[in-house]
């Protein structure tokens, strides 16, 4: 899939990846995001859902990695980390409806994820509703989320 915006000269490309085979990119990307610039602990950043979750890469025109985001068999979006440099050019935005859309291709009738608060409008934006209050996690304020797919 070629994505490419006209308010923003982007050029990047979404791509399956394999958490085997792709471990180093959807790392460095993660690690970025979430150790180096939110300051998140490392040992927290990757669990045992990472092996058996659906990943997927955001690609520059240059080939490096820029976003990734991941599903996990129990229904649940997370992961999504786009690199500074690209926030607001649509990367986030692509990686959330690619994944989306491959929800709804596995028969999956809601989808949910525990955003970081200063991001909630971002995925009310795309349909998502809150449910329940705030609560912490790994010193960052989170509400979890759901996104009707189907009845």
């Amino acid at each position: 899939m070629r994505m490419t915006t006209t308010s923003t000269p982007t050029d990047f490309t979404l791509r399956p990846a394999s958490f085997i085979a792709d471990r180093e990119a959807l790392r460095w990307v993660r690690e970025e995001v979430f150790v180096a610039e939110q300051h998140i602990p490392p040992d927290t950043e990757w669990d045992s859902l990472d092996p058996a979750g659906d990943h997927l890469l955001a690609i520059s025109s240059t080939g490096a990695p820029i976003g990734t985001a991941r599903l996990t068999p129990d229904g649940r979006f997370s992961r999504l980390a786009v690199l500074k440099p690209w926030r607001g050019r649509g990367v986030g935005e692509a990686l959330l409806k690619a994944m989306i859309d491959k929800a709804r291709a596995n028969g999956w009738k809601d989808l949910t994820l525990y955003a970081q608060v200063a991001n909630e409008g971002f995925y009310t934006r795309h349909g998502f509703v809150s449910i329940g209050e705030p609560f912490d996690d790994v010193g960052i304020p989170h509400q979890f989320m759901r996104l009707k797919l189907r009845d």
